[in-house]
């Protein structure tokens, strides 16, 4: 192996392979979705932020999520999009940009964990201690969950790129659509194996604390379910809880699939088009799912579709 190092703060992104046929359906199916994205989660944040009657713990935790998925996919799929239209010669990237889109790449993921960690703990406050929601869920409280939530992360991830931006680089071809922790690593001809081991160590210290928190308080809310014979009650925990645990569920199973599809590297198209969708997809879906299964938004909704129904013929 040649032994040099030039920094070069130019780097190329090999991106999406998509041939003259499917350019153009792809541009445009990225394009709707991320303009439903902004649309469906800013207009989330918008109404739940107007509304008094949504401004309880639970909307007010989610607007985390619906501003996470604004955040990550605002720094990656206008880049994915300009790079589908060049030749992939010209597709090239500023390293301080690059380092910076992979800061938020990982902030993504992992404040979609933290975020659902902390609904989580807001739903069994709700049905475990309904006496004392109020007492506990105080709007102090909501602002410290919201802290710890983004301000783990945020740690997390800057250990993460601090430990790969002090190497050097040797080589300049970012093997990926958009730029991330590995691709960042790969790029240096040193030794990356600290960067190997705090990796695996994130990862693991994060899924754990993810799904062992979720099988803890759901295993806790099932219990006080059971327990409680009041069946309206356990209808409406049931509904609250069925979304939120759908909202895991697409989070993590787009997870597993990138993470699986890294071990085959014969399908590294297919591991490239699962990153994309990886934002894209919970970015899309959580909305619809919240907004689907809230009550309270579709009365405010109604509310104001009515509102501007009756206006114009006044």
């Amino acid at each position: 192996m040649e032994n040099y190092t030039h920094n070069s703060l130019t780097l190329q992104i090999e991106g999406l392979r998509v041939n003259k046929k499917n350019k153009y359906p792809m541009f445009f199916f990225l394009l709707l979705s991320y303009v439903f994205i902004l649309t469906a989660n800013v207009g989330i944040v918008v109404l739940i932020w107007t509304e008094r009657s949504l401004q309880q713990p639970m909307y007010l935790l989610f607007c985390n999520l619906s501003i996470n998925d604004v955040m990550g996919n605002s720094l990656l799929v206008p880049r994915v999009l300009a790079d589908i239209l060049v030749p992939p010669s010209e597709r090239l990237i500023h390293y301080y940009e690059c380092v910076m889109q992979a800061f938020t790449t990982h902030m993504f993921s992992t404040n979609a964990h933290t975020v659902l960690m902390i609904m989580a703990f807001d739903r069994y406050v709700a049905i475990c201690n309904p006496l004392h929601y109020a007492a506990i869920m105080t709007d102090r409280m909501v602002i410290k969950l919201t802290v710890a939530a983004w301000g783990v992360a945020f740690v997390l991830v800057g250990v993460l790129l601090g430990l790969t931006i002090r190497l050097n680089r040797c080589r300049t071809l970012i093997t990926n659509p958009y730029c991330d922790n590995a691709s960042l690593f790969k790029l240096s001809c040193e030794s990356v194996f600290i960067n190997n081991v705090y990796g695996l160590t994130f990862t693991v210290v994060l899924l754990s604390a993810s799904i062992g928190s979720i099988i803890l308080t759901y295993s806790k809310i099932t219990a006080a379910c059971l327990t409680n014979k009041n069946k309206s009650l356990n209808s409406k925990a049931l509904k609250t809880c069925s979304t939120h645990l759908c909202l895991y569920m697409i989070m993590l199973i787009s997870g597993m699939v990138l993470i699986a599809l890294h071990r085959f590297p014969e399908y590294s198209e297919y591991r490239k088009i699962s990153a994309i969708l990886f934002n894209v997809v919970p970015g899309s879906l959580n909305p619809v799912i919240y907004g689907l299964q809230s009550q309270e938004i579709h009365k405010s909704l109604w509310k104001i579709f009515r509102i501007k129904r009756v206006t114009p013929s006044l």
